[in-house]
């Protein structure tokens, strides 16, 4: 079977399949390598600070435990001192609030050592007069609220030193009820300062060293972990540019092994595209030959000609060669609209099937005059809505009438019906003409592809782009012998497209006019 189109000039006059021009955004490309080496050192260079200020926070309280224990043990040492020499029961009395000599210097000397402006001490009595220590270290505020024979710690100041006291109260078996005797120690803070920055640098130095060796571990991995994808690129580049072959997958990692599937998918699907595109130019070029061989034929028949006759019936044959490449071409140009229409529907809009259907005809009416073919048209009896192109859509229709004007005989009918169904539209062309065999339906919408021992003109190319315009909507493609056929030599054929109906539009609420 083959198939025609619109008379050219109508094609010519359209615009719409020329290439569409649009403006390319510009990308801006990342590095696999610098974003992955951005996410492994962004957290680590972060999470330095924060590990040299805990560090810091843990180096202090390490260096604060021993130096607490001492503070600790020189008070026990003085409260034992205290109890055994009862001091704190009698002493105050006796001296006034006053130590015995011996006493304080032995305890200065135990306390002090070596370093005797770093170490504090005091001692009072249960009336809380001065036994003996220096009287500017300040005793703790709020006595009442900590507890007796308990070693206390605090941090306070003397002479606007901060120092860490450590204390403890002394109940008295002759003090009134309240009255406690106060035994602290106290000492400055530089000792636990060096101590703590000690610890630092002990920790922090070798973290400078070891730093720039995990940076460039860290850069070896990754150049080390991408190295497959440099080598994929490569023996990629050096295959030749008509090398479609699927890539070899057993080379790369697991991760890329996706990717690989993919590319191959990709060059299955380009190659493919490829050998039709060649086929399909392979049999347009064979096609057009035929009508341009019979055009240069007759033009040289008729220069070698002299009788006005022969001239005039070589220049009709030549008009109808001319007219057959036309309609090639212009076939042509339709299947390429046809396949280069956007698949996403943006040309797409609502429209009524049968007021579409019922132009078309009317542009046929003519030509089923001239071979006397009876061409009718039944509409719905409601508004049929799909969305669709209405170029394609013309289009296709024109391509059925033409393609059922031609195989059905003089005084045969031809029928385009539209109807809907509860969620479906119905475009039908039916002919009386000698009708398609079961065999061969599965491949007149192949390009080129006509039934053998039929004798009419054509290309056909008719029922390809029929085929491409309804896939483009998403309709599906049907072919029936004619129900309303009259003979058996005549079995007829009944095309339907079915297309999505469209959901009615809910109707405009009436205006409220308000008085």
């Amino acid at each position: 079977m083959k198939s025609g189109t619109a008379p050219a000039e109508e094609l010519a006059e359209d615009d719409w399949y020329e290439p569409p021009t649009s403006e390319q955004d510009e990308t801006i490309q990342h590095s696999l390598f610098g974003e992955i080496l951005d996410w492994m050192l962004a957290p680590l260079l972060l999470l330095w600070p924060m590990s040299i200020a805990i560090t810091y926070l843990v180096a202090k309280g390490i260096a604060n435990q021993p130096f607490d224990h001492a503070l600790e043990d020189s008070v026990t040492m003085l409260v034992q001192q205290a109890k055994q020499t009862d001091l704190v029961q009698t002493h105050g009395a006796q001296t006034g609030g006053k130590l015995p000599g011996r006493t304080g210097d032995k305890a200065r000397e135990a306390l002090r050592g070596d370093d005797a402006d770093a170490v504090y001490y005091l001692l009072l009595d249960q009336q809380g007069r001065y036994l003996a220590g220096d009287r500017d270290l300040p005793p703790p505020q709020d006595a009442e609220r900590y507890r007796s024979g308990t070693v206390l710690f605090r941090n306070d100041a003397v002479h606007g030193t901060p120092v860490r006291v450590a204390f403890s109260y002394i109940d008295t078996p002759d003090g009134d009820d309240g009255e406690r005797a106060l035994v602290q120690v106290a000492e400055t803070l530089e000792k636990r300062a060096q101590l703590a920055n000690e610890i630092i640098k002990g920790v922090i130095l070798p973290q400078f060293i070891i730093l720039p060796i995990i940076l460039a571990l860290v850069w070896f991995a990754l150049s080390r972990g991408l190295s497959p994808l440099a080598q994929l690129q490569e023996r990629i580049r050096a295959r030749p540019p008509d090398d479609l072959s699927p890539i070899d997958s057993s080379q790369v990692p697991e991760e890329i092994t996706p990717l690989v599937g993919s590319l191959n998918d990709m060059l299955s699907r380009l190659s493919l595209s490829i050998e039709m595109q060649k086929r399909f130019i392979a049999d347009a070029a064979h096609q057009m030959k035929t009508p341009l061989a019979g055009m240069r034929m007759q033009s040289e028949l008729a220069l070698r000609q002299t009788d006005q006759d022969e001239i005039h019936r070589s220049l009709q044959q030549l008009a109808k060669s001319s007219e057959a490449a036309t309609r090639l071409v212009n076939q042509l140009l339709a299947l390429a609209r046809a396949e280069n229409q956007p698949q996403a529907g943006t040309a797409f809009a609502p429209l009524e099937l049968s007021e579409l259907a019922r132009t078309v005809v009317q542009d046929w009416v003519q030509a089923s005059f001239a071979q006397q073919i009876d061409l009718g048209f039944e509409q719905a009896t409601e508004p049929v809505m799909i969305s669709g192109n209405p170029m394609m859509l013309r289009e296709l229709l024109g391509n059925l009438i033409d393609n059922a004007l031609r195989y059905t005989p003089a005084g045969g009918s031809v029928t385009v019906r539209v109807r809907s169904t509860a969620e479906q539209a119905i475009l039908e062309v039916e002919d009386t003409g000698p009708g398609i065999p079961q065999a061969e339906r599965s491949h007149v919408f192949e390009r080129f592809y006509r039934i053998l021992g039929s004798n009419v003109d054509g290309s056909g190319l008719g029922l390809a782009i029929v085929r491409e315009i309804a896939q483009q909507h998403g309709a599906e493609v049907d072919i029936f012998h004619n129900p309303r056929a009259h003979t058996p030599k005549l079995p007829g054929t009944l095309l339907r497209l079915t297309f999505a109906l469209l959901p009615p539009e809910p109707p405009l609420e009436d205006e409220i006019t308000y008085g």
